[in-house]
């Protein structure tokens, strides 16, 4: 069976070719941070958790009455989204802004060494697994 096959490594694959584009879009907000009326440009995640299997939330299983409930009834904390879509605009135009596109690409970088870090582990198990 070839590892293309297995569906964690295709979705690592996925993340990293993510990775790798949002890196040139952010690039390039870079690139024209004094460019008259550009504005800044991002990608949208990939939605991975279509082509994963399908799994229920997990939940924790009392096994004596002395044990306590999990904290939450959701299971996990949940985050509102965000949705500032405001632009700090120049008298030119320009609404990049420097701080903001280089926090985007340290927590991409971030993110791409952690997917590659997963890779690498999941090929390593792989290769325990055959013996080599």
């Amino acid at each position: 069976m070839p590892i293309s096959d297995i569906p964690i490594f295709a979705m690592l694959r996925t993340r990293m070719a993510w990775h790798q584009e949002r890196q040139r879009v952010l690039a390039d907000n870079v690139a024209n941070a004094d460019t008259p009326k550009f504005r800044p440009r991002d990608l949208v995640p990939p939605d991975i958790g279509r082509s994963a299997p399908a799994a229920g939330p997990v939940a924790l299983v009392r096994t004596d009455p002395m044990h306590l409930g999990a904290a939450g009834a959701g299971g996990g904390p949940h985050f509102a989204a965000d949705r500032r879509a405001g632009y700090e605009v120049r008298p030119t135009g320009n609404a990049v802004n420097l701080e903001d596109e280089m926090i985007k690409v340290a927590a991409n970088q971030m993110d791409y060494q952690m997917v590659t870090t997963l890779y690498s582990r999941g090929l390593g198990l792989i290769k325990t697994a055959l013996g080599k």
